[in-house]
């Protein structure tokens, strides 16, 4: 098809444009399979510590980082391999981080929970549960300060809600009119407690009245319906400089970590959500419109396995941080002042 061609059947099918799908379409690839091969390789005690996937959830970041500036700033959880990757942090130097080398977007520190790269917006990767949403209120407020038309994109669990830092994050954000976009991916479950057994208000972004917080809900498991609605969230909250709640509904495939023997949900239930993988809904939506057929498929998996396989050899041939080295950035040299 010629470039006008396709772009027309894009429009009729309600899709972008085909380049902008394809796009879409090989982060959604990156992460499926990079979430899949790390899962492979904890399995083989190459990767250590907690390991949480976000498999089955990579609409929401690969819909929602669509939607951001290059100068917004993205602050995460622990199950953030999805965000770090579409914001274009290197797989290579995610998988250096996992495996704890010198490489790794945090020199082998941080590890699966705590990918850092403040190069391209991602301030954290925080293990605390909600422990990112103070923070995003503190990068907002010093972009409101300086005059800075930036927006910082907090993302949370449904279990952050329980704690008092969500609460009071949307009361300050509100009160001091900070621009930023309070991002609920909630997959239904606090661990291993259903949603409806930890809030008696399930509307997750409801809870934004409380706070005079605008606040819209999202089909989580739809690419192109996160992306839209992260846009519009993105461009009030730069356009008012005021907070907003965007509740993602999705669902994790897996269990909640590598650790978690997952008895608390019927199988039922998993394979129902299953049956809308947002990858393969996706690639469907494509071929039905005739964007993409086997030979692109098969090109897009092929160059996303390169990538991941290329990530693991770095990693297993990079060097770990030396010994000299394990008190830097922790405590001062004699005679410098503390960083």
């Amino acid at each position: 098809m010629s470039g006008a061609t396709t772009a027309a059947v894009a429009e009729a099918a309600g899709l972008p444009p085909r380049e902008a799908c394809l796009a879409l379409l090989r982060q959604l690839l990156l992460v499926r399979r990079f979430e899949e091969r790390s899962a492979e390789l904890y399995q083989q005690g190459k990767i250590r510590g907690f390991l949480h996937l976000c498999i089955g959830q990579e609409a929401v970041s690969v819909g929602a980082v669509a939607a951001f500036e290059p100068g917004d700033r993205i602050v995460a959880a622990y199950r953030e391999h999805g965000q770090a990757l579409a914001r274009g942090v290197p797989a290579a130097s995610v998988m250096a981080e996992m495996f704890g080398k010198a490489t790794g977007c945090c020199r082998g520190r941080g590890g699966s929970m705590h990918l850092f790269d403040t190069a391209r917006g991602l301030y954290g990767g925080n293990a605390i549960v909600a422990g990112g949403l103070p923070l995003a209120c503190g990068l907002a407020l010093a972009d409101r300060t300086l005059r800075r038309p930036h927006v910082t994109a907090c993302f949370f669990g449904d279990g952050a809600v329980a704690e008092g830092e969500f609460h009071e994050s949307l009361n300050l954000a509100a009160l001091w009119g900070l621009p930023v976009l309070f991002l609920c991916e909630n997959n239904l479950y606090a661990m291993g407690t259903r949603l409806d057994r930890h809030q008696a208000m399930t509307d997750i972004h409801r809870k934004g009245d409380a706070y005079a917080v605008p606040h819209a809900a999202v089909d989580g498991m739809d690419v192109l319906a996160v992306e839209a609605a992260a846009r519009a969230a993105v461009e009030q909250v730069r356009g008012t400089g005021r907070p907003f709640l965007l509740e993602a509904r999705t669902y994790r495939f897996r269990a909640h970590s590598m650790y978690d023997a997952e008895r608390y949900r019927p199988r039922e239930e998993v394979e129902h959500w299953r049956k809308r993988d947002p990858l393969a809904a996706f690639t469907a939506r494509l071929r039905a419109a005739a964007l993409v057929d086997d030979a692109a498929l098969a090109a897009a998996e092929a160059e996303v396995a390169a990538e991941i396989d290329a990530a693991v050899a770095a990693a297993e041939a990079a060097a770990g941080e030396p010994v000299a080295d394990l008190l830097r950035d922790v405590v001062a040299a004699a005679g410098e002042p503390a960083p």
